[in-house]
């Protein structure tokens, strides 16, 4: 069974939600606090998260943060008011999937819901390349066994070298793929990343190799 986590603080619209979701099927959590959210995602990890921004201990925006800091891949979409376009701006860029302005249906966010499970239904559970493993939904990365613990930046570049396996990405692209936005003139982050991630693949059997000419390029050894 789906398990879905729903954060909302009004909670005769919490109940609305959870009536909903469990006659279509699902198992459902309950959150209407920052705190409560964060008690459930401690306990485990559910399939998606409805998220509404306005809480009253916090911001859905920063658990959202917290999440994907953490490394986290649970699909996630946002619920915000009408009008509330920099709250959206800011959502897709920390990592939501998706977002629904308020007023919405529920057949409209069962869909939306429904979609992020087939999208990570699609997504392997791991990926093995030699010694390294990389564990999609936990963002965890393993080599010879050995947890490299990453953070959330070094993770999503690494994910994104070994999915291009001997290809040559260019910094612009790594930056606006795990960044999400253009890179201009500002490569220290990126480079301080790639840094990081070579020193803790040394003598594991695969190399970040810098081609100056064409950006950097993920190979076995």
């Amino acid at each position: 069974m789906k398990t879905v986590l729903l954060v909302e603080d009004e909670l005769d619209i919490l109940e609305n939600h959870r009536r909903f979701f469990e006659e279509e099927g699902y198992r459902v959590l309950l959150a209407a606090t920052y705190a409560k959210a964060r008690e459930h995602l401690a306990r485990e990890t559910p399939g998606a998260i409805v998220l509404d921004i306005m809480l009253p201990d916090g911001n859905g925006l920063d658990l959202l943060s917290e999440l994907r800091a953490a490394g986290s891949r649970i699909p996630i979409i946002m619920l915000t008011a009408w009008g509330k376009s920099r709250d959206v701006a800011r959502g897709l860029r920390l990592g939501a999937n998706d977002y629904m302005s308020k007023p919405f249906t529920y057949e409209v966010l069962k869909a939306r819901v429904d979609a992020m499970f087939r999208n990570v239904e699609q997504i392997p559970e791991t990926i093995s390349r030699g010694g390294l493993r990389l564990d999609i939904l936990s963002g965890q990365a393993f080599l010879n066994g050995e947890d490299l613990n990453l953070v959330q930046k070094e993770f999503a570049l690494l994910t994104l070298f070994v999915q291009n396996e001997g290809r040559a990405l260019g910094a612009p692209c790594l930056y606006e793929k795990v960044w999400g936005q253009p890179m201009g003139k500002n490569d220290g982050s990126l480079r301080k990343q790639i840094l990081n991630l070579r020193k803790k693949l040394e003598g594991g059997g695969c190399v970040i190799s810098p081609k100056y000419s064409d950006g950097y390029r993920f190979m076995l050894q």
